[in-house]
């Protein structure tokens, strides 16, 4: 399982629209790889254009009980790899187990949204508000959907590319980057 919702109107005059995310503490349980058991869980975002091109993803930790608040136009759409904010996409959330690969800037050291290997944890919960064209705003649970492997894949090779992983280093953009540093404490979770 992972989960989506859309942003409208971004980057623009009107209001910002926030991600909420959320770790409901119920991964206190033996994990598939045999991972500590500490109940820290990793929100893996992918952000699309309206055209279905990658833009931007990163990984940001939770740890249990924690909440997570996310600007669309700050963290989620400010670092695009073309260099144009969109102003409309779509955003995907993925909750998987932490990662041995380190995280690419502006996420958490132990989520890498281009590791090869996510394992998914189904766990986290997320909203978002939506900013209709009269600046009017409301809020939405994200969606949940099935997560083929070849979803998985797609997105997980797509941020590898975007992060430079497949290149020597330095030789990257820098762009493509979402910024997990949360709104409420101006921090990211190591």
């Amino acid at each position: 399982m992972y989960q989506l919702n859309y942003f409208d109107n971004a980057n623009s005059a009107l209001p910002d629209a926030l991600v909420r995310i959320s770790n409901p503490g119920t991964t206190y349980a033996p994990t598939a790889s045999g991972a500590p058991i500490d109940g820290d869980i990793c929100a893996m975002i992918y952000v699309f254009r309206p055209d279905q091109q990658l833009t931007e993803c990163c990984g940001c930790k939770l740890t249990p009980n924690a909440l997570l608040k996310l600007s669309v136009n700050k963290n989620l759409t400010a670092n695009p790899l073309d260099g144009t904010r969109p102003t409309a996409g779509v955003i995907k959330i993925i909750s998987t187990e932490k990662t041995k690969t380190p995280g690419p800037v502006g996420s958490s050291k132990v989520c890498d949204p281009g590791s090869l290997a996510l394992v998914p944890t189904p766990a986290l919960r997320a909203w978002g508000t939506h900013v209709d064209d009269t600046g009017a705003i409301t809020e939405t649970e994200f969606q949940r959907a099935a997560l083929s492997t070849t979803e998985l894949q797609v997105l997980e090779i797509g941020c590898t590319i975007i992060t430079g992983a497949l290149i020597p280093p330095g030789l990257g953009s820098s762009h493509g980057t979402c910024d997990c540093t949360d709104v409420l404490s101006g921090t990211i979770d190591p």
